[in-house]
């Protein structure tokens, strides 16, 4: 794969502190901040648009709930000032918001997901993403989530629920490639 426009744009989903709240648990892929951050560094470097999606939850015991510190956003993954906001409540960037008609009005074809969680926010905002026809990366080492109880009580690792995320993703709705991949297409 390589990127066939100028403008890809870099999605980082969720990055709040409110992903820091113990109750998600036991998580995976300890070094996605860093990835996120090097992938973060060049597209402000190439001047490359980047979109940080904000989830503004509804329920009022969410970490994510506006108003509270775990809203804000982390200070690795924080906004510039030129840099776009989008203010989500669902799992999906692309529910309720204007995601779509901006994207197309910008001219952006492709793009890249990094933050969290693979297997909710990621994983449905890619989904759509590639239903609409954009050309959607997710990058597997700069995403995560956390151990998962199914529906019949049984526990599966983190490493698990993120790899069968990215399973159900790969070549229907996305590619799934690493930040070193993404790095060397740039």
């Amino acid at each position: 794969m390589v990127f066939s426009s100028s403008n890809p744009l870099l999605m980082l989903i969720d990055l709040q502190y409110a992903i820091d709240d113990p109750r998600w648990g036991v998580r995976n892929n300890p070094q996605a901040e860093e990835q996120i951050s090097k992938l973060l560094n060049i597209w402000r470097e190439q001047r490359l648009p980047v979109l940080h999606v904000k989830h503004m939850s509804t329920d009022p015991g969410s970490p994510y709930l506006p108003g509270t510190d775990g809203n804000d956003f982390k200070a690795f993954a924080a906004p510039l000032a030129a840099e776009w906001i989008l203010e989500k409540d669902t799992n999906s960037a692309f529910i309720r918001t204007d995601l779509d008609t901006q994207l197309r009005k910008q001219g952006i074809t492709e793009v890249v997901i990094v933050g969290v969680i693979t297997n909710n926010s990621v994983e449905a905002t890619a989904r759509m993403a590639g239903n609409l026809g954009y050309r959607t990366v997710v990058v597997s080492d700069a995403t995560y989530t956390f151990n998962k109880v199914d529906y019949a009580g049984n526990e599966h690792a983190a490493e698990v629920v993120h790899n069968m995320a990215l399973a159900n993703l790969n070549q229907e709705y996305a590619s799934i490639l690493t930040a070193d991949d993404i790095i060397s297409l740039l």
